[in-house]
This record gives structure tokens, sequence and C-alpha cells, in this order.
């Protein structure tokens, strides 16, 4: 695939923990030669090397700070530090709370050291994208982000109960790519903080995006089920993500 084409990598599909020979949430986005990881949870790294024999990652994004998200950046963190560009530090979008994680993991040196921190709470430019933060409902603070860049926009939920705000995350993607965490919805009236395969659907609808991807399974999951369960309400094309599958845009 050439520099100026825009692609989609799954690095890893599951929620929580990873099934053996998968991974934890994680995907590289690329466009126009520039590459942005989208979180990276427990075993992406190993994948993210594989798919970056060449060069490391341009910036990384991480949604919120529970581990299946952030464990693995501080094995890029690690790369980085010693093969980086000298002097050069790796932008990292991303919650107060992920650099006290990443810092807990190895505090020398420091994560600000190695990563240039900014908010991911204030909308930013991230090589060619445009990146808009939307805080959603989970157990952590945890925002979606939209990256528009000329001709593409991609969406990614991170982890999410099902909030109106989805509809503005994924307008008019070309693809949406979306928590289906829950085999079935908890009782009526629990707090949302995770989504089912059906709401990923629904939001994907609603948004008007052009492709869904379906991510964060709970181990165990019947992904095809899953997948058939997001057709229901969604006419656009639905993906599964799994480990090293390319998604051309």
């Amino acid at each position: 695939m050439g520099d100026d084409a825009s692609s989609l990598t799954v690095l890893g599909s599951c929620g929580a923990w990873p099934e053996p020979g998968r991974a934890c949430a994680g995907f590289l986005l690329s466009h126009n030669g520039f590459r942005v990881v989208l979180d990276l949870g427990y075993g992406a790294a190993s994948r993210l090397f594989a798919h970056c024999r060449d060069r490391l990652p341009d910036a990384v994004v991480v949604t919120h700070e529970h581990p299946d998200h952030c464990a693995d950046v501080s094995a890029l963190g690690r790369a980085w530090h010693y093969t980086g560009p000298p002097g050069a530090r790796l932008p990292l979008h991303c919650t107060p709370g992920t650099v006290r994680r990443l810092e807990a993991l190895e505090p020398r040196p420091h994560p600000t050291e190695v990563f240039a921190v900014h908010d991911l709470g204030t909308p930013a430019d991230v090589g060619p994208f445009r990146l808009t933060p939307y805080l959603l409902p989970h157990h952590q603070p945890n925002f979606g982000v939209r990256l528009t860049a000329p001709g593409l926009t991609v969406a990614y939920t991170g982890d999410t109960g099902p909030s109106s705000l989805l509809a503005d995350l994924g307008r008019d993607a070309d693809l949406v790519i979306c928590d289906a965490t829950l085999r079935t919805p908890p009782a009526e009236g629990e707090p949302r903080y995770l989504m089912t395969a059906t709401e990923a659907g629904h939001w994907a609808a609603k948004a008007g995006a052009r492709r869904l991807l379906l991510t964060h399974f709970w181990p165990g999951t019947d992904r095809a089920a899953a997948a058939e369960e997001a057709r229901a309400g969604f006419g656009g094309e639905v993906l599964i993500a799994e480990e090293d599958l390319t998604v051309v845009l």
C-alpha cells in the first residue's frame, strides 16, 4: 500500500483482557503517510511493531485510562525512547489519568520526557487530521474521537454507553469504530457505560455513517452473531474487528 493510501488496521479487538492469539483495543490509522495509533491495550504493541517495521507511528490517541486501552503505550514509549528520533517526543493525546498510569509502569524516563502530552478534551490538529473529542459515558472519563481530513472522516467511540452524542461523533463518517462489548443490555434503569452490537448499529444509522466496524468484544463473544445484530439496524457495511484486518478507506 502506497504512502498516499488511507487505511485502518486492527491491532486488537478485545475488551477487558485478550483472548488467546488476540489483543485488546488498538488501531493504526494511516493517511497520506501519517500514522496515528488509536488506543494500545494489552498485547497490541507487538502487532503495531509488525505493521510499522520501517518506522514508528507519528502520534498516539488514548481514549481513556483503562489498561485494556493504554497498557501497551508503555511498550511504545520504550521503543520510542531507544529507537526514535533523537530529542523528539511522540505526540500523545490523552486524559491526565493516562499519564499517571504510564508513570506507574515506567517512571524513568518520565512519560512526559518520551511523549509530548496533549489534553484529549481539547480539539487539536494531529498531522493531517482535525481531532474533535466527545465526552461519552463510561466508568472513567472517555473521549470518543472524530478524525477529519480532506475527503476522509473516521470516528472512534472508545468505550461508551448509549448517548445522543454518538450521532454527532459519527456524522456522515466513512468509518465508525464502535464499542460492542455487551452480549445483552443490562437491566432497565442501570447506568449504561458499554453497548451491545444492536445499539452500535442503531447509532451508526443515526449518524448516517457509511461503514461500521464493531470492536471491544467481551472474550467469548460470538462475533458473527454480533454483526448480524448490528445489521438489523444499520444498512451500511458492517465489519468485525479482527486482529491484523486492514480496511482500505
